[in-house]
């Protein structure tokens, strides 16, 4: 039998977007793993890419439920994530009334509302961990500190599992400043969030 998660989700929709080379379809199956396995969700994760598979359009999109998903394409999406001026514009109008939006404040210059979190992902690789490359599992941090139903333990469990040994000690470090970069600046987050607690 399904263990059962301890917040209850009816549908929750995450699009992650940005360009071919940020480690989008990474941080999508990561997260995926880490919610379906870690946490007892069911899952699906969609993906598409633009011509280019670097510097083109990249997306991975989420659906999480505590029970069996019967669409498995997002349509009204609870939280997007644009990692570039691009992505921001394409998929803005796919957010639905009272999501999310979260920007790459590096790139993303032109935000079509006054309502997001914001975070320089690109600067805060570069400039604290001298890695661009682990840029995505910033983004995960922060996407970790965003959602009521995820588990920091479980999310770094499951990076750890994916990732080869040699670079998993910097994308942990990623991953908690991530973290704590958020928590020290979204402070307005969506009161919908909050699921309902499970009794089991």
């Amino acid at each position: 039998m399904k263990k059962q998660p301890q917040i209850q989700l009816d549908r929750f929709e995450i699009c992650l977007s940005g360009l071919g080379g940020q480690g989008v379809q990474t941080l999508g199956k990561i997260l995926g793993q880490a919610l379906a396995l870690g946490h007892s969700y069911y899952v699906t994760q969609t993906q598409s890419y633009g011509p280019e598979a670097r510097g083109g359009a990249s997306r991975s999109d989420l659906v999480i439920s505590s029970h069996p998903i019967s669409y498995p394409k997002t349509d009204k999406i609870d939280l997007l994530v644009a990692l570039s001026q691009e992505a921001c514009n394409r998929y803005f109008g796919l957010l639905k009334p009272g999501g999310a939006l979260m920007v790459n404040t590096s790139l993303v210059k032109q935000i079509p509302t006054n309502r997001f979190l914001g975070l320089p992902f690109t600067d805060l690789a570069q400039d604290r961990l001298g890695l661009p490359q682990a840029m995505n599992t910033i983004v995960l941090g922060a996407i970790t500190f965003l959602l009521p139903f995820a588990k920091r333990t479980v999310i770094k469990k499951s990076l750890e599992e994916t990732l080869p040994a040699k670079i998993r000690p910097v994308n942990v470090k990623a991953l908690n400043l991530g973290h704590r970069e958020a928590e020290k600046r979204f402070t307005d987050l969506p009161t919908q969030w909050g699921g309902e607690e499970s009794g089991d």
